[in-house]
């Protein structure tokens, strides 16, 4: 099992950054390699299940373990055949915007490659 940690800063106030990483009907406008998500629910909750589908078509289901709205923190796993991750999300206030943090462990090769993607998502999570 590998961990990788991921940062992005910017400019958009920490309640809009948490609002759209606690409402799935909004992932895709954040974080282009999502297509669709289907979920029963509007917010994140705990023991929320549904399934994401990528821009390429794939989906992978995914079932949320806990949500912290006060210190602004969720995490989740996420299946995709045979690849589990789980992924562990913060969102912090900082001066002039907020920053994110997203840590996922899973297996080495799956992390290398959904790296790229994620970078580019957070930054545009925190960004206006």
């Amino acid at each position: 099992m590998a961990r990788l940690t991921l940062r992005a800063e910017g400019p958009a106030p920490v309640e809009a950054v948490w609002l759209r990483y606690v409402t799935p009907a909004r992932w895709p406008s954040w974080s282009p390699q999502i297509r669709a998500v289907r979920v029963d629910g509007t917010r994140v909750t705990p023991g929320m299940r549904g399934e994401i589908v990528s821009l390429f078509g794939v989906s992978a289901v995914f079932a949320v373990e806990s949500v912290d709205e006060e210190r602004r923190r969720w995490t989740w796993r996420v299946r995709l055949g045979p690849v589990r991750l789980r992924l562990f999300h913060e969102v912090l206030r900082r001066p002039g915007g907020s920053a994110t943090t997203l840590r996922i462990e899973g297996p080495a090769l799956a992390l290398a490659a959904y790296a790229g993607p994620a970078r580019w998502a957070l930054g545009r999570l925190v960004g206006r």
